[in-house]
């Protein structure tokens, strides 16, 4: 049940915080900001779901103790004024004084310790990064101090991924926990927030529009240079009615056009498009963990145990097809499963894909038992990635052509990452992305068997145990030698396609399109940070 009275408590200041943000903002020509995007955030609670636009939205209000520059480098100024390294394995840091949340509530050191330990709670999709750096302890007031059980090489890359939520706030409101998403939970954290950040959460309907308000007491207000002084986030499923909507004027920022439109926006006048490769690699998994597999007419075993198997699936998709006709070349296909090419800088030959061989793939399933071929389920979103559920599609046309008869289940994010945590589905598709270049952030989730104490693996959804894998990628984790852990870095990379435990398909092109008038910066982490927008 909702705390009601917390909840009205918090709305009146919302609205009064609302009312004097219009107010200011109004001196320093004010404009809101309308953005569009083909799904919507899963939710208010800044550690249940680790989901792109989740935490682009959430970042608005939300903020860390370090923070990224206009190149996403890692940089002093978040919620801690400085930090030191203490030893290998303890690092310090000396948290800003005069910060006050959206509530008025003073920020201090108690409410960086919660953050950590709520972060790192089981229901956490981000309690990977939380326990790998550490127990934090107050010091004093303003003062924190983690301490590592190991050496991290990554520490602040780790500690970037952690939004500082208020201790006395999650109490009050009962949301001491992260809220189980994948079970339907439902908490006060759902559909409010309190944060420190610039933006604060006036209003939020799930799937149908949420909006956000300049907070007047920001502590960093003299540097933030954009005139946006509100932003209103409106899910608009459908590519034609998105497009639609930029060009008739309703939007100010289209998020996400559709790859067949790009060409289009781009010679209109009105419209301006912006472009780059997003740091995130599409990719495909499978069941390898059921005896028997799920969905599947094949009974009594599970044919994606057979490496021969897996690599017959990846072998049937033509990845040249779906980059020229369905991305429009806007991807780049790739071998490496980490979130840019800079992160495979330690293995660049594991870029090279296998070759697209229908033949081959008929010869492996057949060597495998399966020489007419079988039937499997498959899972796709169809609002999360550039054209997932035509990839998708496509994919199953493929692989029909070597006598897999794939039964294809699209549905919207909201469903389908639950579906994945829960383990219901045999065939998949999932992308990785993010700021972060270092192979470890998607080795210690994606590669990794699933491990409960320290949460890596969490992301595994086919479920693999491979503890040479495992050894290496731990090792990689706490080696403090740079070119050490290059090499076991290469060893994890190449073991890993060796043994084709997933099914790299491309890295994303991320055009964003706006209205001519608008001025942004493009980040390859594909957020839209409204703080950097202007509007003339």
């Amino acid at each position: 049940m909702r705390n009601s009275h917390g909840r009205k408590n918090f709305s009146a200041a919302i609205l009064v915080a609302a009312i004097a943000a219009t107010v200011a903002a109004g001196a320093v020509n004010a404009k809101p900001l309308r953005w569009a995007n083909q799904g919507d955030a899963q939710t208010m609670d800044p550690y249940s779901q680790n989901e792109g636009v989740t935490n682009n939205v959430n970042q608005h209000m939300y903020e860390r103790l370090v923070s990224r520059d206009e190149k996403l480098a890692i940089v002093t100024q978040g919620l801690a004024e400085r930090y030191q390294q203490v030893d290998a394995i303890t690092w310090r840091f000396f948290l800003r004084k005069g910060v006050k949340f959206h509530d008025g509530a003073a920020f201090t050191a108690d409410d960086v310790v919660f953050s950590i330990e709520r972060a790192a709670m089981p229901t956490s999709q981000i309690a990977q990064y939380a326990r790998a750096v550490g127990k934090a302890t107050k010091i004093d007031d303003f003062t924190v101090e983690f301490k590592l059980e190991k050496v991290n090489p990554i520490f602040l890359e780790h500690i970037e991924t952690i939004f500082i939520m208020n201790k006395a706030w999650a109490v009050k409101n009962k949301v001491e926990k992260p809220l189980d998403f994948k079970n339907k939970e439902e908490t006060f954290a759902a559909r409010n927030a309190n944060g420190t950040g610039i933006f604060m959460l006036k209003t939020r309907e799930p799937d149908v529009k949420t909006v956000m308000v300049r907070n007047p007491n920001y502590w960093n207000a003299a540097n933030i240079k954009s005139n946006v002084s509100e932003v209103i986030l409106t899910p608009i499923k459908q590519d034609a009615t998105r497009t639609a909507a930029l060009l008739s004027g309703e939007i100010d920022v289209l998020h996400d056009p559709a790859p067949q439109d790009v060409q289009r926006l781009g010679t209109t006048a009105s419209v301006k498009v912006w472009n780059g490769m997003e740091n995130r690699v599409v990719f495909l998994g499978m069941d390898q963990n059921r005896d028997e597999l799920l969905y599947s007419d094949v009974k009594g075993k599970n044919p994606f145990k057979d490496k021969r198997v897996r690599q017959a699936f990846y072998q049937a998709i033509d990845i040249e097809t779906i980059k020229r006709s369905l991305m429009r070349g806007q991807a780049f296909p790739t071998g490496c499963l980490t979130t840019s090419p800079g992160g495979c800088e330690s293995a660049p030959d594991a870029d090279k894909r296998l070759p697209f061989d229908a033949e081959a793939s008929r010869k492996l399933l057949t060597e495998a038992g399966y020489p007419q071929g079988f039937g499997v389920g498959m899972n796709c979103p169809n609002n999360r990635y550039i054209n997932d559920e035509e990839i998708c599609q496509a994919i199953v046309a493929m692989l029909a052509r070597v006598n897999i008869k794939v039964k294809l289940v699209t549905e919207p994010r909201a469903t389908y990452f639950p579906r994945l945590e829960k383990g219901d589905t045999s065939f998949y598709m999932l992308g990785w992305g993010g700021a972060v270049i270092d192979p470890q952030t998607t080795l210690d989730p994606i590669y990794h068997s699933p491990d409960e104490k320290t949460k890596k693996g969490a992301y595994n959804y086919g479920r693999y145990s491979d503890p040479k894998l495992d050894a290496i990628i731990d090792a990689a984790a706490v080696e403090g030698d740079a070119t050490k852990r290059r090499g076991l870095l290469r060893e994890a990379i190449m073991l890993h396609n060796a043994e084709i435990r997933h099914i790299p398909l491309h890295r994303q092109v991320i055009p964003w399109a706006t209205r001519g008038n608008v001025r942004l910066v493009h980040q390859a982490d594909n957020y839209m940070r409204s703080w950097l927008v202007n509007i003339d």
